[in-house]
């Protein structure tokens, strides 16, 4: 890691550490399953949530996952250049389902706070602020799992963490030899950070992993309140 907190030059793996297992750097299939889960919840959010607000496409979101989803399953990045492009393109397209996940987020914070929508409906509403929280948890996955260490390509030639530091790398006696976090290990991050509302057994080493996390923990304590207290309130 940099003096600045931002990722470091790549460092090579040792050589028993073996190939990365896909042109992306390990499975596709955790990450592609993940993103084919959070179209269903964003599709369900838009049945949940009033349609009025700023955004009034109900299915651009959708529409962004299923093109990061072909890009996921279809690249086959074959040289410098095309990991650049890969990961650049999927950035831009994990940042608009941050974005999107946030904005139902707003919407449903409004709700609350103007008493809208079906936040008078206790069932209604927890079932809604679950599909939110859910949403929220797997759209901040993904975005771990490509921020990290400049993404899955990148980690699998690294032999040191960068941004994020799992207890395998705290304590390698705990993991088999050329051991690195992959997507289920970001879920895990994900959710942990929404729970708890900090790190839990993972360690932010970077600038831009800290406040991810942070804005990750906000979203979801001022969401975890406002829907417990409303959902309280309407039960009585």
């Amino acid at each position: 890691m940099s003096s600045d907190g931002e990722a470091a030059p790549a460092e090579p793996l040792p050589a028993d550490a073996g190939p990365a297992e896909s042109p992306i750097g390990e499975s596709r299939w955790p990450p592609a399953a993940a993103i084919l889960a959070f179209m269903a919840l964003n599709i369900t959010v838009r049945v949940w949530l009033p349609q009025e607000g700023v955004i009034r496409v109900p299915w651009l979101a959708p529409t962004i996952e299923a093109v990061l989803l072909v890009v996921l399953l279809t690249s086959n990045p074959s040289g410098a250049e095309d990991r650049k492009r890969l990961r650049l393109l999927s950035l831009i397209l994990v940042g608009m389902l941050v974005v999107a996940a946030l904005w139902a987020t707003a919407l449903l914070i409004d709700d609350l706070i103007e008493g809208k929508g079906n936040t008078d409906r206790p069932g209604d509403l927890l079932a809604s602020g679950g599909i939110v929280w859910l949403g929220n948890n797997l759209a901040f996955a993904l975005l771990y799992w490509l921020l990290d260490g400049g993404g899955p390509i990148a980690r699998s030639q690294r032999s040191q963490p960068v941004d994020f530091a799992f207890t395998q790398h705290m304590s390698p006696e705990l993991a088999a030899p050329g051991w690195r976090p992959v997507f289920l290990d970001y879920v895990h991050l994900g959710f942990t950070n929404a729970t708890a509302f900090s790190p839990t057994d993972v360690m932010p080493l970077t600038h831009r992993a800290k406040y991810t996390m942070l804005v990750q923990s906000t979203v979801a304590l001022a969401l975890f309140a406002l829907v417990v207290a409303r959902a309280v309130n309407a039960f009585q």
